[in-house]
């Protein structure tokens, strides 16, 4: 008997510590974007058996997408991490502009992936500042922190707007961005007029959650190894990042907004964050929608509730 607990024990060690390396794998990638050209693409259908279990196991690598300029005349404005990471921006001003709008796109996203909601933003009459977080786009840097030190990213492009000598201030993210302007909100003592946020995660293990389902594993243990090796990673203890407590420091009108399709960010993360926001606040759900842009898919809605809280 004694020799058969030894035997499961020992069996049960050894599978602990080859999830903990699988996982460990995952959670770099995860966090860790390649630039352009640095990592072979190939579709999901041109890989070998060999290279789909490869990346079962270790993750898949990923490089950042490259912004295609829009059409509309803007300057590309440049802003500087305390660690020195430069960051790429897009400014673009209507005449006669009511405010300014600071953009934040999600993970593994770029400014280019937002400009449907930057057009909406300037037919309403505002100035757009679209920001590419580190480790994206034409942005430096390769490690996203999933929120946690992009709270910087989100002050600095705040803090551009104020020094044009606006007053009127919004500021607006979606997915990661919005997680990243709870945490702008909770770490800086910025104070912008209106905040939107569509789809944010309520806690970055919940986040982690969500990609986990995605990839048909079971929530746990993966996501919590996800989540503890992510921050170990990083230098950061990850299950502090909490936007559902960051959302209590905002003082201004704030809109929520949620896909009831969305099969990463659950309604119960929506709700619990909603219910901590202490000032004006409202939730809109929409209904054919799930984790993408709320502006693309249902335009008409969009509009109506972004130019409500904007008045």
């Amino acid at each position: 008997m004694k020799k058969f607990l030894k035997i499961v024990l020992r069996s049960a060690l050894i599978v602990f510590v080859l999830l903990n390396i699988i996982v460990m794998f995952h959670a770099y990638k995860f966090t860790h974007f390649y630039e352009a050209g640095e990592v072979p693409y190939k579709a999901e259908k041109d890989k070998t058996s060999w290279e789909k279990t490869k990346g079962l196991l270790f993750g898949f690598s990923m490089a950042k997408q490259k912004n295609i300029a829009p059409d509309s005349t803007f300057k590309t404005v440049k802003l500087t991490t305390a660690d020195g990471i430069k960051l790429d921006a897009w400014y673009v001003t209507v005449p006669n502009a009511k405010g300014s709008v600071a953009m934040f796109h999600g993970h593994g996203g770029k400014k280019t992936g937002i400009l449907k909601e930057a057009a909406s933003f300037q037919q309403l009459g505002y100035n757009t500042l679209l920001v590419d977080f580190r480790a994206h786009g034409n942005s430096e840097g390769n490690t996203c922190t999933i929120g946690y030190e992009e709270g910087e990213d989100v002050k600095l492009g705040y803090e551009y707007l104020q020094k044009t000598g606006e007053k009127n201030i919004v500021l607006w993210g979606i997915s990661l961005g919005a997680a990243a302007v709870t945490s702008a909100m909770h770490q800086y003592p910025i104070t912008p007029t209106k905040v939107i946020l569509e789809m944010p995660f309520a806690s970055l293990s919940e986040a982690v959650s969500g990609r986990v389902r995605i990839m048909g594993l079971p929530a746990e243990p993966v996501s919590t190894l996800l989540t503890f090796w992510g921050g170990v990673e990083h230098g950061f203890w990850a299950f502090k990042m909490k936007p559902f407590e960051y959302v209590k420091k905002i003082k201004c009108p704030v809109l929520l907004q949620w896909g009831k399709n969305d099969p990463r960010v659950t309604e119960k993360e929506t709700n619990q964050i909603f219910a901590n926001i202490t000032a004006k606040k409202k939730l809109v759900v929409y209904e054919n929608s799930g984790h993408e842009s709320l502006c693309t898919k249902e335009h008409d809605k969009w509009m109506m509730e972004v130019s409500a809280i904007l008045q």
